[in-house]
């Protein structure tokens, strides 16, 4: 399993993923996001599925973009061109992944700004290489392990939000899956795109660089327990 989250702000996108690669009973770590970034022209693609299918799609798409790469210009034509990427790769390895009981699940979180896009744009793809655009109403998406984190960002952020907060959000979403789950766990890339910039930040950390903000979620929470008012769950005792 993974974790992988895409968030749209008004301000830009963010982008969290794990590293933890499970095998059988092996784990190890490998990085799961591929970013682009030239002139006026920036995205990120985040994945969750076989690692086998996600090296062999970006392979063909690196070398789709160094050919093409000027002929788009709006993100959804990158985000077609994945796609199609990835329906070769499932014609060459769906039905013998499956005869060996393998499931052909590449899911896809797409984020950046090109020269022609108004706004910075954010994509779920499919395995099928079928989208949906991430928008306004429902600001974000998680793939792989998203059970977990759905509560803090459904309770705590909101569109209109600024990158430092949805940075937070993401964090404390992936903290609570990395707690709940064996198979997500650190090191964690971010990527940050600010609106109009064209550039994305990409960055790493381990645990020891993030721990005390865990610490401190933890203290707060059971803090926030105590003092909530349950007058009336108290009849229970």
């Amino acid at each position: 399993m993974t974790f992988c989250l895409g968030i749209k702000t008004k301000h830009g996108l963010v982008g969290l993923s794990d590293t933890r690669i499970t095998s059988g009973n092996e784990t190890t770590s490998s990085k799961k996001v591929f970013t682009v970034n030239r002139e006026k022209h920036s995205f990120f693609i985040m994945t969750s599925g076989l690692r086998s299918v996600r090296d062999k799609a970006i392979t063909y798409f690196s070398e789709v973009i160094e050919q093409q790469d000027e002929s788009f210009t709006k993100l959804y034509h990158a985000v077609n061109e994945f796609g199609n990427q990835v329906k070769i790769v499932a014609k060459e390895d769906k039905e013998f992944l499956e005869g060996a009981g393998l499931n052909f699940n590449l899911y896809s979180i797409i984020g950046g700004q090109l020269e022609h896009d108004t706004e910075p744009k954010l994509y779920l793809l499919y395995p099928q290489g079928n989208w949906i655009e991430i928008r306004k109403g429902t600001p974000f998406v998680i793939i792989g392990n998203s059970g977990f984190g759905n509560p803090i960002l459904k309770r705590s952020f909101h569109y209109e939000d600024s990158l430092e907060y949805a940075l937070k959000c993401a964090f404390l979403a992936f903290d609570a899956t990395r707690i709940s789950a064996n198979d997500v766990d650190f090191p964690i890339d971010t990527v940050v795109l600010k609106d109009g910039e064209y550039f994305t930040k990409e960055t790493r950390f381990d645990q020891k660089e993030l721990e005390h903000i865990s610490a401190f979620w933890n203290t707060k929470l059971k803090k926030l327990i105590t003092e909530v008012p349950a007058d009336i769950l108290n009849e229970a005792i």
